[in-house]
């Protein structure tokens, strides 16, 4: 499937990996294209992990700003922007000082396009649900420029994703956001290349991805990664 023209991208994210998981085929063919696309994202992830006797924050934030680098570069993306905030902390940040952050961003680059999640979070992620707030209070008082495009997923993903959430813990709360095809402002299929593109961003995070794909494989780790779907936000 072609990859659809969103113009100038801003993707405005809380953890590394967020954009590469919900955007990496976009991102990719979008910057192939000659568009630019910037990201932003608002933590380095120090609290992501299980093992914080092998991976203490200071050494797991220096490793995941390595692992992002890399991840970005595959894709093709080299305009990234840290918003420097603490792992875990976005929902303590006041939503008017987090939302001058993303509209200092929407002035500068101008987005024809911005990405984000939605007020769900995607997994209920307590800093996935404050970004998602901040971009869109920033959106609106900028006067929505260009389009908003929430990440989701197709009716169906939920049960899909059953099994994969009971060993992995994907979903912090309930179950991810559903929408009908019919109410789809993006659902993008990667081809067989851009979708082994993404995988290698995504293999580039290792200290996210490589328990996941040990498990279930690289090929169906590609296959559950071969579509991305974002709603307009209302």
């Amino acid at each position: 499937m072609k990859a659809p023209d969103l113009g100038v991208i801003l993707g405005v994210w809380a953890h590394p990996d967020d954009e590469a998981f919900l955007s990496g085929g976009l991102m990719a063919a979008s910057s192939a294209a000659g568009n630019r696309v910037t990201v932003a994202t608002a933590t380095l992830g120090e609290a992501g992990t299980s093992d914080p006797l092998t991976w203490p924050p200071d050494r797991l934030r220096s490793v995941r700003s390595w692992e992002l680098r890399a991840s970005l570069a595959v894709l093709g993306v080299t305009d990234h922007r840290l918003l420097g905030y603490g792992d875990g902390t976005l929902a303590e940040v006041d939503d008017v000082d987090g939302a001058a952050r993303v509209a200092e961003l929407i002035e500068e680059v101008s987005p024809d396009t911005i990405l984000t999640f939605g007020p769900d979070g995607m997994t209920g992620h307590s800093d996935h649900k404050a970004v998602s707030a901040w971009a869109t209070r920033a959106w609106e008082v900028a006067g929505r420029p260009g389009r908003l495009l929430y990440a989701t997923q197709p009716v169906g993903y939920a049960q899909q994703m059953e099994e994969l959430d009971r060993r992995f813990r994907i979903f912090f709360a309930g179950s991810p956001p559903e929408t009908p095809q019919d109410q789809m402002a993006v659902s993008f299929e990667l081809d067989p290349g851009l979708r082994d593109r993404k995988v290698v961003a995504l293999r580039a995070q290792a200290t996210q991805t490589a328990p996941i794909i040990q498990e279930i494989g690289v090929e169906a780790f590609g296959q559950w990664m071969s579509t991305e779907h974002f709603v307009a936000a209302s």
